[in-house]
């Protein structure tokens, strides 16, 4: 699933592309889609501003009318100029929003609905999601507090639920646990109120560091996370997708499990993070 890093960079290159451009041809597969396209038209209409909300994907246009997407475990966004071939086949295609200058294609995404601001507001996945990671304004204190509301929650589990703080996915997760030597199956009742301000505050960084990474203007994501100080893509990540190879602080194979209710695969060092 594209974490909120993801979602923060490709919302940031639809912005710099489509933002203040008439759009000029929409196409959808969707037919929730197509219906508002063919009762109120997107062609003519102005794109005023891309922006996420946590793993969500908000496309204003004029009109009073926004393009919502969500991910989930495959969707994705790319930019292309008009013409040039789409790294993903036509069939994977489900929302086509093009101006002059650029195509904005959504391959494989599961959700996608138009809203007005007043729906917008009153979204109920969206009026229920925690504070955002990669907010401006990202408020840790409503984000510990969310946290210990769920005391029977394995600690893994909650980093996960977008409730309690939105943006944090899988690979962050176990990484992030990792750093705070926290096990992540510990309750979180049990977690000291030190080592859950570090999980959140260690969460904002890394998350923050790679939306920060100077990327070219057009790259909505290049498939490296990195939370290490290295520059080898192999060694990128300190625990995750690294089953039984040593820890890096202590040289403890690290171990793997299926976690939680959707069975997710946490990474953790059994050394560090007893």
């Amino acid at each position: 699933m594209p974490e909120g890093d993801t979602i923060f960079r490709a919302a940031r290159t639809l912005h710099r592309a489509l933002s203040g451009k008439p759009v000029v041809r929409f196409e959808s597969v969707l037919p929730g889609l197509t219906r508002v396209d063919e009762d109120r038209p997107l062609a003519g209409r102005i794109v005023e501003q891309v922006r996420s909300v946590g793993k969500h994907l908000l496309m204003q246009f004029s009109g009073d009318l926004v393009l919502r997407t969500h991910m989930k475990m495959n969707g994705s966004w790319h930019i292309y100029r008009p013409g040039e071939r789409w790294q993903q086949p036509r069939l994977a295609m489900r929302v086509l929003v093009a101006t002059a200058d650029f195509e904005a294609v959504g391959f494989s995404i599961p959700v996608a609905e138009f809203l007005t601001t007043r729906e917008l507001e009153r979204h109920r996945e969206l009026r229920a999601l925690g504070p955002d990671l990669l907010a401006g304004g990202f408020d840790a204190e409503a984000a510990f507090a969310r946290a210990r509301e769920r005391p029977e929650v394995e600690i893994a589990d909650a980093l996960l639920n977008q409730r309690v703080m939105a943006g944090v996915g899988n690979v962050y997760k176990s990484e992030v646990l990792y750093a705070c030597r926290v096990n992540p199956f510990t309750l979180v009742a049990h977690i000291t109120d030190a080592d859950l301000t570090c999980l959140i505050d260690t969460a904002r960084r890394v998350l923050l560091a790679n939306v920060s990474t100077g990327l070219a203007p057009m790259t909505t994501y290049t498939g490296y996370r990195r939370t290490t100080r290295r520059d080898d893509p192999a060694e990128r990540l300190a625990v995750y997708g690294r089953a039984r190879m040593p820890c890096r602080r202590c040289g403890t194979p690290i171990a793997v499990k299926a976690q939680g209710p959707d069975a997710r695969l946490t990474y953790w060092c059994p050394g560090c993070q007893a």
